[in-house]
């Protein structure tokens, strides 16, 4: 099964993918949380470096890259949220 999600871009991801947002973005489902960031790699590849400190957002919640098993459906929200510096 495929779900169609809009996906969000922050701060240094923004510069580094060339995108703020993209609306519609076929995702299958159910995808881990790594393998959703994989996909995210291969349509940006130079997101390759925040790869050390990048949360995924789904649906407005943090989710660590791993082995968590994501369920997507169609609208959902995925927001990529790169490491933010203090000041």
């Amino acid at each position: 099964m495929t779900a169609q999600v809009c996906v969000l871009y922050f701060a240094k991801s923004v510069e580094l993918a060339g995108v703020k947002e993209e609306k519609t973005v076929a995702v299958p489902t159910p995808i881990s949380s790594h393998d959703l960031w994989k996909l995210l790699l291969q349509r940006h590849p130079r997101l390759c470096e925040l790869q050390d400190g990048v949360v995924l957002a789904v649906r407005q919640e943090y989710v660590p890259i791993g082995d968590q098993v994501l369920t997507l459906g169609d609208g959902d929200e995925v927001a990529v949220v790169p490491p933010l510096s203090g000041g």
